[in-house]
């Protein structure tokens, strides 16, 4: 065999045996992490909205029902549209003659638009100015429609005479009429109602 043929030879196997190891390689290498596929094919949610240091007023027939302040607000509009409030929140409530009437805040919201649902965590607190109590909680869920404020975690309601505190509370969004659930405390008994 002449030296050529020899070197052709050689060539075409070195060219085989490479072609062989990148396709090995190839195979080997296309093997990924499950929580990798799994974060690339979910739809990122971006807010079509952002707004900070925001302050919303909410009126009903020319009359300021409530007015609403929170350092950052973020609007989603998926299948059910969404507004929260990460860094908390504070909505005041006012009468018929725009005083006002009582206040939530929180360190967390979120207001699902659709079922006119609102939800408060961290460190809420409601103050009833009117009736001079104050709820402290961290969970709340305010339904719109319902007009109904309900927590089912520890609740405490300071008045200026007792303190009571409960395993939840189902109360009108008014926090006028309330019912605490397992109700503990120091609390005074109007003799009628024995």
């Amino acid at each position: 065999m002449t030296t050529s043929v020899k070197l052709t030879k050689y060539f075409i196997t070195l060219t085989k045996s490479t072609i062989i190891l990148f396709i090995i390689m190839v195979i080997f290498s296309c093997e990924n992490d499950i929580n990798t596929i799994n974060s690339l094919s979910q739809i990122d949610s971006l807010p079509v909205e952002l707004g900070r240091d925001i302050e919303v007023y909410y009126s009903d027939s020319g009359m300021l029902k409530a007015f609403l302040v929170s350092p950052l607000m973020k609007r989603y509009e998926e299948e059910d549209t969404y507004i929260e409030f990460p860094d908390g929140f504070k909505i005041i409530f006012y009468d018929s003659i725009m005083n006002p009437k009582s206040q939530i805040t929180a360190n967390y919201g979120i207001r699902f638009e659709k079922d006119k649902i609102m939800e408060a965590k961290y460190n809420v607190v409601v103050i009833s100015i009117e009736k001079d109590e104050q709820l402290d909680t961290e969970h709340l869920v305010w339904d719109e429609r319902k007009r109904t404020i309900v927590s089912d975690v520890f609740v405490k309601i300071t008045r200026s005479d007792e303190v009571l505190y409960g395993d939840g509370l189902i109360s009108d969004q008014d926090f006028e009429k309330y019912t605490i659930k397992n109700p503990t405390g120091e609390f005074q008994i109007k003799p009628d109602e024995q």
